[in-house]
């Protein structure tokens, strides 16, 4: 594989094999199976499977199934497939979180024999505030010092289902005075009487994800856990976890960044909103960052993990702009993805000079970039379709197109030059007629005069029917993670993120074109074949490209 570059993980733990030479890479990705992964997690899919790779090392996937009341097979089967689809092939195993409850549960009696956690009797509203503050250290729980004994017996009764939800937790042990909040007395299982998608009725206990996330990069040997900076607070409580076990070969926590991107929530609980309330078109609408939604638009794996890699990979949180993903799927569409002809709004035009029922081809580039990509042959008739924004009968300055009187060449086709005008009562043009330079073919004139302005066009008796989806930012505030406090999400959505353009005409070779086959709509922008719908275009990105990247 290519070459990977270097970031300060690599940094760490290059540091961290000098000391310990036969210390192996094993990485992991540890999603929660409660909603579909994001573009967020790609550059955690990106971090971890990348340096895995760059020292040959292994890759897990492992499913963070610990919370029963939210998970589902619909989301543990969508992670499968976007990992793969994005080429992060888990060669260290699939794994499941649940897999280890038992010896999560054997750890936790474990602690409570070495008196290092307790059952408390506290609900949630008195842990609270019996928890302190970032300034004020917290109070004991009054059930802190009970026995061994009274320990182990409460906490198999736990197991047995004896007690309802939220009376009772399991607590370590640690230090209520402790300034990370964390470390204060935090809990490490509770009650949670409901079915668990994989384990069913086994278990009306679950460890919190603080304490069965050391203990499953332990037993799967992880050697590096890296994570989102969210977590360095939480890695003392991970150290301690693996410290007071006592297991041989400690993984190491480190973290980086998140991935912000401008006008994208990355919320799963907002996006599960959106979804449930019928605001987009499920978890693969277009317009959402969710890795089924860009594959669905036609974002592509290498333009995802290249945006990943250009946004950078640090502990300095930043807000990357959408634009940079955007340029990164322009950059690699534009040298290989075909060009055909779209026409979002057509007018019909009338060629009176060419004979009515003659048909002759065009010979049009397939991509001008790449001459290997050869030229495809497109019909020509007397009725052509072009698109109203070519025709104006009151033009602007310098407006090169199609007008009255005016001359145009229609593209690798003849030069027209327009004349009558038909409308319909209200005045809107019905069809335009116009007389061809037979003699120019898709060469230039005989007589040397300069024709400025070339069109899109279509043959009418060739030309499909076909549904362009325009898409646009979901939200209209830059910085989402910035909303006043008076304000939601759903102030900032985007009234204008779709517009659905039925009628359009394509070339005949389009009505071929299977699910996820990218094309560039010639002067409309880049397009994707919709998985779900026929006869219908997906703009992945318009042709602008205004984004300041490196070209490299």
């Amino acid at each position: 594989m290519a070459e990977i570059a270097n970031n300060f993980i690599h940094d760490i733990i290059d540091a961290d094999r000098l000391e310990h030479p036969e210390k192996k890479v094993h990485t992991r990705f540890p999603p929660e199976p409660n909603g579909y992964l994001h573009i967020g997690s790609a550059k955690a899919i990106l971090i971890n499977y990348e340096t895995a790779k760059k020292y040959g090392g292994k890759f897990n996937l492992r499913y963070d199934d610990t919370n029963p009341a939210k998970e589902d097979m619909e989301y543990v089967e969508s992670i499968y497939e976007d990992l793969t689809w994005l080429g992060a092939t888990p060669d260290g195993g699939i794994f499941y979180g649940s897999d280890y409850f038992d010896k999560c549960y054997e750890y936790a009696e474990k602690l409570i024999m070495d008196g290092k956690a307790y059952v408390c009797d506290l609900n949630a509203e008195e842990m609270r505030e019996y928890r302190g503050t970032l300034t004020e250290p917290g109070k004991e729980s009054p059930y802190r010092n009970r026995s061994v004994e009274e320990n182990l017996d409460l906490f198999r009764r736990m197991r047995a289902g004896e007690f309802p939800d939220g009376s009772r937790t399991l607590r370590a042990k640690i230090d209520m005075a402790s300034p990370n909040m964390n470390m204060r007395d935090p809990a490490i299982y509770r009650i949670v009487h409901t079915s668990h998608h994989r384990q069913g009725d086994k278990w009306c206990i679950y460890p919190l994800y603080d304490y069965a996330h050391p203990i499953q990069d332990a037993l799967e040997g992880i050697t590096y856990s890296l994570c989102s900076l969210e977590f360095e607070n939480h890695r003392p409580l991970y150290e301690w976890v693996i410290d007071n076990i006592g297991f041989e070969m400690p993984p190491m926590q480190r973290e980086f960044a998140r991935l912000n991107v401008t006008n994208t929530v990355m919320s799963k609980r907002y996006l599960r909103y959106l979804v449930e309330n019928d605001m987009v078109d499920g978890w693969d609408d277009p317009r959402l960052p969710t890795i089924c939604a860009l594959r669905r638009r036609g974002y592509t794996p290498s333009s995802i993990f290249n945006f990943v890699r250009n946004a950078g990979i640090s502990k300095a949180n930043s807000l990357v702009d959408i634009e940079m993903l955007e340029h990164c799927i322009r950059e690699e569409l534009n040298a290989s993805a075909p060009r055909r002809i779209a026409i979002e709004k057509p007018i019909k035009v009338v060629i009176d000079n060419y004979p009515e029922n003659k048909v002759e081809y065009f010979n049009l580039p397939n991509n001008p970039q790449n001459p290997e990509a050869g030229t495809r042959a497109l019909p020509f008739s007397r009725e052509i379709f072009i698109d109203a924004s070519d025709f104006s009968e009151v033009p602007p300055p310098k407006f090169f197109r199609l007008k009255p009187e005016g001359e145009v060449r229609l593209m690798g086709a003849y030069i027209i030059k327009c004349g009558e005008i038909v409308k319909d009562e209200d005045g809107n043009v019905l069809e335009i007629h116009a007389t061809a330079d037979l003699q120019t073919g898709n060469g230039n004139p005989v007589d040397g005069r300069k024709i400025k302005g070339t069109i899109h066009w279509l043959s009418a008796a060739h030309a499909a029917d076909a549904t362009l989806m325009l898409y646009d930012r979901l939200f209209t505030i830059e910085n989402v993670n910035a909303i006043p406090e008076d304000k939601t999400y759903n102030d900032y959505l985007n009234p204008n993120s779709l517009t659905v353009v039925a009628g359009a005409k394509i070339e005949p070779s389009l009505t071929e074109a299977k699910a996820g086959d990218k094309f560039q709509f010639v002067r409309n922008g880049y397009f994707c074949c919709d998985s779900k719908n026929a006869g219908t275009f997906n703009r992945i990105v318009g042709l602008k490209d205004s984004f300041p990247a490196k070209k490299n």
